[in-house]
């Protein structure tokens, strides 16, 4: 696919006939992390599930795609790819940029209605999960879109494939602050430039696409036997 040069240091794919250009996940970037004026929306949710994976993705440019990512990805790509639509009392717009402050992505389907309501929906393959980091995700897009809109908008929805339907998601203040919280600690972690020790937990790194690359169980038994090593060298003795 053809990229050309967008506004804003964005990478705008070449018009295809009718369709509208489509952002890249990422912005072009000069200097990498050194100082962005806005972060990507989904390295938040890559932070919330494991530090060490969002910056190996962001950071290092690692990604390798297993069956989770792709039928993630597939979902994102059915959602983006229909076409703009007007029902009675609602305009519903797909694939919609958003930009804020500290943040930067794109939705996959906002709802704009009749009597001024806003609703931001993320599609979401397997279940509903027990972390927040999906609902910061959502939370993330919604609050861009409220600066640009000036406006509030007081819940959206995460749509999942399996159950395939909607759930509700209302934007509180807990919510607002666990995203500019985390919003925060990706900052610090990108712009540090550092890569987070492994830390082995079964079902989350069993499931990340990005295990051979990363090795928790590796690295953490590398790091297990130096310290070892480490307490059981001999101190020299100052005496002489």
């Amino acid at each position: 696919m053809r990229v050309a040069a967008g506004n804003h240091g964005w990478a705008l794919p070449a018009r295809r006939g009718p369709e509208r250009p489509v952002l890249v996940a990422f912005p072009v970037l000069s200097s990498l992390y050194n100082r962005v004026d806005t972060l990507p929306i989904s390295a938040l949710q890559h932070l919330l599930y494991c530090e060490r994976q969002c910056a190996l993705i962001h950071l290092e440019r690692e990604w390798e795609e297993n069956r989770f990512t792709a039928e993630g990805r597939i979902l994102h790509d059915r959602a983006h790819e229909g076409p703009d639509e007007s029902r009675p009392g609602v305009r519903i717009t797909r694939g919609l940029p958003v930009r804020g402050a500290e943040l930067h992505g794109v939705c996959d389907v906002v709802e704009f209605h009749a009597d001024g309501r806003i609703a931001v929906v993320e599609y979401k393959r397997g279940k509903p999960k027990a972390h927040r980091a999906d609902e910061v995700q959502l939370a993330a897009q919604a609050m861009c879109l409220e600066e640009m809109l000036r406006t509030r908008i007081p819940e959206g929805y995460l749509f999942y494939g399996q159950p395939r339907r909607r759930t509700a998601v209302v934007f509180d203040e807990e919510l607002r602050n666990l995203v500019a919280g985390a919003t925060r600690r990706l900052r610090q972690l990108l712009e540090g430039g550092g890569l987070p020790p492994a830390e082995y937990e079964k079902k989350k790194c069993d499931a990340c696409s990005l295990r051979d690359i990363c090795q928790p169980r590796t690295a953490r038994s590398a790091s297990a036997w130096l310290e070892a090593q480490l307490e059981n060298f001999p101190v020299a003795s100052s005496e002489i």
